[in-house]
């Protein structure tokens, strides 16, 4: 049984607050996202207590997140880092390739980062992400600091919502023109 330490329940805390604030967003008619699953082969169950003990996943996975917002769609990833430094080894590759497809398709692809010692959270753009990404392939630092981010995308404190991500979205498409 996983324990509040494991691999596998990284992120659990930030996932449930994206979870709860999309519920309102859903509730109040604003947005359609879902949580997307990892599938997965059961190897062993335990008969008793009908749990999974042994299984690996059947494919790499692309994005926790993935809907509509107004009409726009949407895919996003959700990451928790306990230092002002990201290590970009917690993204992997098929996830950028899928993003950039996704973008190209004319959706619009981002990384939630909930910066757990300073109880902030941020919303990396994926243009963002790509100057880290590309500065890494070229020899260059395979991460990126707190304060190279841009100070436009850290989401204001929500009163209605745990994760108040869509305001910042805005500004996101409205960069885009």
């Amino acid at each position: 049984m996983a324990t509040w330490n494991s691999r596998g329940l990284r992120g659990s805390t930030l996932e449930e607050f994206i979870n709860r604030t999309n519920e309102t967003y859903l509730t109040n008619g604003l947005a359609l996202i879902q949580k997307v699953p990892t599938p997965i082969t059961p190897i062993n169950i335990d008969k008793a207590t009908r749990h999974i003990t042994l299984a690996y996943f059947e494919q790499k996975s692309t994005v926790d997140y993935i809907g509509a917002v107004q009409g726009i769609p949407v895919c996003f990833d959700a990451k928790e880092c306990a230092t002002d430094t990201f290590p970009l080894q917690n993204i992997h590759e098929h996830q950028v390739t899928f993003m950039e497809n996704f973008e190209k398709q004319g959706g619009i692809s981002f990384f939630l980062i909930s910066f757990t010692a300073r109880n902030e959270f941020y919303y990396l753009r994926l243009a963002k992400l790509l100057e880290f990404w590309n500065r890494a392939k070229e020899g260059g630092r395979k991460s990126f600091r707190y304060e190279e981010l841009e100070s436009d995308y850290f989401l204001s404190k929500g009163k209605a919502v745990l994760v108040p991500y869509l305001d910042t979205l805005q500004k996101d498409l409205l960069a885009r023109d």
